[in-house]
């Protein structure tokens, strides 16, 4: 069959989905996330973070990497906003450039998470049989693991470093992201629509690039913006411990941990961190509910 008589508008019709449901939907669920102010707010903290976090070089006032013995715990001022670190270096700065490492975390684990998570989840839902079987034991055999206990494990056999924290949140996170979309495409592979690519004569890989991962786009929208703030807790907690980001870069769990020792000396030093995890955690989180709301079908008459 020719490439061009396969159209996958033209199937959604014979099916009877209009081509501007799709479109629709989007509309429904943009107003609905709109309504929900806290939503909004949480957007724009998130878009701040990532400006903050792109733009460091510029906005960080001194170098975060600078030390100045003599100047160590110095009170806030006006060179050094937010004081200085037991090594005499600027707190503010090493925050600023702090969101860089969590939200390249959160990013680049969720991605790697999602990308493991969907293939497999697609895989198992749509063949089923004896692939679903082996697949859903494989889920479960990662999922059987404790989260943290298996990340530290990993980190510990790959040593400390931004690009093993990545490896080793994305290799683990994967699972819950793998049951929902098997879940969804186990609900979509028999629809009209799927019945017709295959009349059509659309291979499976093209079944599933066209219309099964497509048409979990939502679910996959929603579950990476609530696991990013748990990537971002799991870095943090890594570094605490001293096997996630080495030092001396930036990184607002190396803060905490390298805080703790003067909790008495210097409160805030570690209080400053924990209040940017705080935030960042938050922001996503709502941003997720949010998300799951407006892209609810059964939101719509609320």
């Amino acid at each position: 069959m020719p490439k061009g008589m396969w159209n996958r508008k033209k199937l959604y019709e014979e099916a009877g989905i209009s081509s501007a449901d799709s479109a629709s939907l989007m509309k429904d669920a943009w107003k609905r996330f709109r309504k929900n102010k806290a939503a909004m707010i949480s957007l724009v903290v998130i878009g701040l973070l990532a400006v903050v976090a792109i733009l460091a070089p510029v906005i960080a006032p001194c170098d975060p990497y600078k030390q100045d013995v003599l100047n160590k715990f110095a009170a806030p001022s006006m060179e050094h906003l937010l004081g200085t670190d037991n090594y005499g270096r600027d707190i503010f700065s090493r925050l600023i450039y702090g969101a860089r490492v969590s939200l390249s975390v959160g990013i680049v684990a969720e991605a790697i998470a999602v990308t493991i998570g969907v293939i497999v989840g697609t895989a198992a839902g749509y063949f089923g049989g004896k692939v679903d079987t082996v697949l859903s034991r494989v889920i479960e055999i990662f999922a059987s693991f404790p989260f943290i206990l298996f990340a530290i494990a990993v980190m510990f056999i790959l040593g400390q470093g931004i690009t093993n924290v990545f490896i080793a949140i994305g290799v683990i996170g994967w699972t819950g992201h793998a049951r929902l979309i098997r879940s969804n495409v186990l609900q979509l592979r028999n629809r009209e629509y799927v019945e017709a690519a295959r009349a059509a004569g659309a291979g499976n890989l093209q079944i599933m690039l066209r219309h099964m991962i497509p048409n979990c786009l939502s679910t996959i929208i929603v579950i990476t913006t609530l696991d990013i703030p748990s990537d971002i807790m799991l870095e943090a907690t890594l570094s605490f411990l001293g096997l996630g980001v080495a030092p001396p870069t930036a990184s607002w769990g190396e803060m905490i941990s390298t805080a703790r020792t003067f909790l008495r000396q210097q409160p805030m030093f570690s209080i400053y961190p924990g209040i940017a995890i705080m935030i960042t955690v938050l922001a996503f989180n709502t941003l997720g509910d949010a998300l799951r709301d407006a892209l609810d079908p059964k939101m719509k008459n609320r």
